[in-house]
């Protein structure tokens, strides 16, 4: 079975084929830690957690190097320190904590790596030294910035012609850059804020510079596999590519180039500056995580992904569904077994969760229907497609019970077998009373043809 993803430098998808089987490299773009990641940033993060899982499926579980950055120093970083009159360690590590706690709760895998911008200074150091060696950067008054006319395959990854790329740049207008396009490398810090020594007078690094030299220092270049938001191929990514590719004169930086869609809000990219954002940090108080993983892997990685209630809504019952199967045989022990064929086809086609979900349900199926030691195998065929997507981590008891304490349990328990037995009565009005007397307990009855499952209503 071929894994095949779609790369953004060929637009195809094309066989994965990594450089080294024995150590498969994939980066993706972290977080910038100066407050709570909004559900948008989320998304690459699971994305890239069902790739991390499907390669150590497919290569072995040490035979995988993930690596996500975090970005520690920043012009928002520097302002909510100064803000706060702290260092900006006490900022990034609160966030950086409560990051890693909150896409965890998102069933995210914890990265092979998380190099620290602070903590790989030289590194950048060495990289910039390097693009001046070779031409292909210049110091000016305190900055260093890339010559981007020194590289004829600027602008081969977004796709965009140079004038595009300039009203870009015009964003940061400066008089000492040769050309509108170039960016910097390096730059003065101002006053309070953070800096570092350099041979061209003390300050910080530019955003882009971080990443390719925390890949060069954490991977080594090429790498087979760079991740990240659609928003990040131009500038960040282009960027990153041509400092990575000038400062050594490799051909290839990365051999695949992957990007997640939008995720959207009423039709609008998601982002703080149009105050649209919902944040995990918040929902995952009211909603399972489990949920709002099942949501974000809902469409195609590469498709604009719409957040609504509704959404949340379907993915709570999708999941009720599954976890209702392996309620009805929770006394069924199980052998672990790899995931069905089928299932990981559907996921080695440019990781197609629509279509993995879709197996899922047939597994479910499948369980619901199977008879003898065909119910055993086909319980152990859930599970294992279920969890290598980070989905049926909690015992179904718990799932539907939730918050419920064990009197209640107890209550709803013995209503919903005193349910079945007027309904095996044809006491109609009497089911339908035990029923409004659960609803107001806040528990929602789940009927189906193998029996009731129930779980408690949000925020109650």
């Amino acid at each position: 079975m071929t894994l095949k993803l779609y790369d953004t430098m060929a637009r195809e998808k094309r066989p994965f084929v990594p450089a080294d089987p024995d150590r498969v490299t994939m980066y993706v773009c972290g977080p910038t830690v100066y407050g709570y990641a909004h559900i948008g940033n989320a998304r690459p993060v699971v994305v890239f957690d069902v790739l991390f899982r499907l390669l150590r499926e497919i290569y072995g579980e040490h035979h995988v190097v993930y690596a996500r950055n975090v970005t520690d120093v920043d012009d928002k970083i520097n302002q909510k320190a100064i803000d706060e009159g702290v260092d900006i360690r006490v900022i990034t590590d609160r966030y950086l904590a409560a990051y890693e706690a909150d896409m965890g709760a998102l069933g995210a895998l914890t990265p092979t790596l998380q190099p620290r911008a602070t903590e790989n200074i030289d590194a950048m150091l060495a990289q910039i030294g390097a693009l001046i060696e070779r031409g292909s950067a210049y110091a000016a008054e305190g900055h260093v910035l890339f010559d981007t006319q020194s590289f004829a395959d600027y602008g081969k990854l977004s796709g965009r012609p140079m004038d595009d790329m300039v009203q870009v740049a015009r964003v940061d207008p400066a008089p000492y850059k040769r050309h509108p396009a170039d960016f910097v490398l390096w730059k003065p810090s101002k006053p309070g804020e953070p800096e570092w020594a350099s041979a061209w007078g003390a300050g910080r690094p530019g955003w882009h510079i971080e990443c390719s030299a925390m890949i060069e220092a954490v991977l080594g270049l090429p790498i087979d596999i760079h991740g990240g938001g659609i928003d990040l191929q131009f500038p960040h990514h282009e960027n990153e590519l041509a400092q990575g590719r000038c400062a050594h004169g490799i051909p290839v930086y990365a051999s695949y180039w992957m990007h997640n869609g939008f995720l959207d809000m009423a039709g609008e990219k998601m982002s703080k500056s149009l105050g649209n954002v919902i944040v995990p940090h918040d929902l995952l108080k009211t909603v399972p995580g489990e949920v709002l993983r099942w949501a974000l892997l809902a469409a195609h990685y590469r498709q604009p992904l719409d957040w609504t209630g509704e959404l949340i809504e379907q993915s709570r019952k999708a999941l009720d569904r599954l976890y209702g199967a392996l309620q009805r045989v929770k006394g069924l022990d199980v052998e672990v077994r790899d995931p069905p064929a089928a299932f990981i086809e559907a996921l080695s086609d440019d990781l197609n969760t629509p279509k993995a979900y879709a197996e899922l349900f047939g597994l479910a199926k499948t369980l619901e229907t199977a008879h003898g030691d065909g119910k055993a195998l086909a319980k152990a065929d859930l599970l294992a497609a279920a969890n290598l997507l980070g989905f049926l981590k909690a015992d179904p008891d718990v799932w539907f019970a939730g918050g419920a304490d064990d009197d209640l349990r107890q209550k709803v328990e013995a209503l919903l077998e005193a349910r079945v037995d007027a309904r095996a009565d044809k006491n109609w009005a009497e089911a339908d009373r035990i029923r409004g007397e659960i609803d107001a307990l806040g528990v929602i009855v789940m009927d189906s043809p193998q029996g009731a499952t129930w779980r408690l209503k949000e925020g109650a």
